[in-house]
Formats: C-alpha cells, structure tokens, sequence
C-alpha cells in the first residue's frame, strides 16, 4: 500500500494494523457470524490494545471452532480448561466464559428475533452513519445507540458488552464510518455499494 496515502494515526505504523484499518475496519459487514466473531474479540480487547487481539485473532478462530455459535454454545469445563490453558488467546477467565455465555445468548437471540445481523444494523436502521471527524478527539466512545444495543443485548444475557465496547463494535464493522475526514478510506466508505468490500481476515 502506498506509504503516502493519509490514513487514521491509530493504526500507526505496524503492517497489520494498516491492513486492517485500510481493508477491514469501517467495512459494512452484514455476515452473521463473523459480527458474533468481532463481538466476542472486541469484549476480549477491553483493557488491552486492539492490536493485540488483531495478532492473535487467527489462533483465536482455531480455538473457538471458527467462532461457530452452535459449537461455542456446548462447551462445558473440559473446554473452558482447554482455552484457560491456551497460550494464544487472552487467558482471562471471565472473558472466556462470556464468549460461550455469548453464543448461547447469540441462540436465543436468533430463536427470538430473527437474523443476528438485521437485529444488531436496526440501530442505524440499516444504514451506515456517515460521520466527518477532523481529529481523534472528536471520536466519541459511546453514543446513544451504542447504549440502546448494549442494554438490549444484556437483557438477553450477552456480558462484555457495555457501551463503549458496542460503539467500538459498531466503529469496526462499519454500522458507523468514522475514519478522519482526511484519511484516504472515508471518501470510499462513504461510497454506495461498499457492503460488499466487507473483509473478514480470509484470504488477506
């Protein structure tokens, strides 16, 4: 990629967090299960970087069945012993156990209401936002319907879900645009037809 094109300062200079910020992050991304896939790796960044969730997110699919809700939904102890022991992935009890708790949850949600995807894009009716932030310090870290989807998805038993972690989710698969207004992706974004540009890691 070409080194003098402008882009959000937060992916720095790391070859991998350009990747991802220039082909992934902010991509309208509408696959049911890789949304579940970003939502359990962004509960599992909470009080680490992203790049470091981002370094292990390959062994992190191997270890969770390729993040398979109807797999994740069985573990029992002999998995959970299984991922606590896992040095490729954030060994923190808590996290691993909302993971399973979340694909339960993912279940019942789908039993209830339908398509994961259509339920979680509702909160911006289905359409990205378009926002224009000039500096990083513009960026919000929660909004009003980051909240709305955090209570909604804790009433039905998601955990490490709060509203900053949901805007963060919502930033990364594209329900909102919010690279700079100078950076080189937001122009594209910002585009009609993105939707289907949406990368997932495969095939990077």
């Amino acid at each position: 990629m070409n080194q003098a094109l402008v882009r959000c300062p937060w992916c720095g200079d790391d070859p991998l967090y350009q990747r991802y910020h220039d082909q992934e992050w902010g991509v309208p991304l509408r696959d049911e299960r890789r949304l579940f896939e970003m939502l359990v790796l962004e509960g599992a960044q909470a009080g680490l970087s992203w790049l470091t969730i981002l370094r292990r997110r390959e062994h992190y699919r191997h270890a969770f069945a390729d993040f398979a809700p109807e797999i994740i939904a069985a573990y029992g102890a002999a998995e959970t012993y299984r991922l606590l022991q896992d040095t490729g992935i954030v060994r923190n009890r808590l996290k691993i156990e909302a993971a399973i708790g979340n694909a339960r949850a993912f279940l019942q949600l789908r039993e209830k209401h339908g398509d994961f995807s259509d339920y979680l894009w509702r909160y911006v009716d289905g359409v990205p936002r378009q926002n224009h932030w000039r500096s990083l310090q513009e960026l919000p870290a929660l909004t009003p319907e980051s909240t709305r989807m955090s209570q909604d998805l804790r009433r039905l038993g998601f955990r490490f879900v709060g509203p900053t972690i949901c805007y963060a989710f919502m930033q990364a698969v594209g329900m909102v645009n919010d690279h700079l207004s100078d950076c080189f992706r937001h122009a594209a974004l910002a585009q009609p037809g993105t939707d289907n540009q949406a990368g997932s890691g495969y095939g990077a």
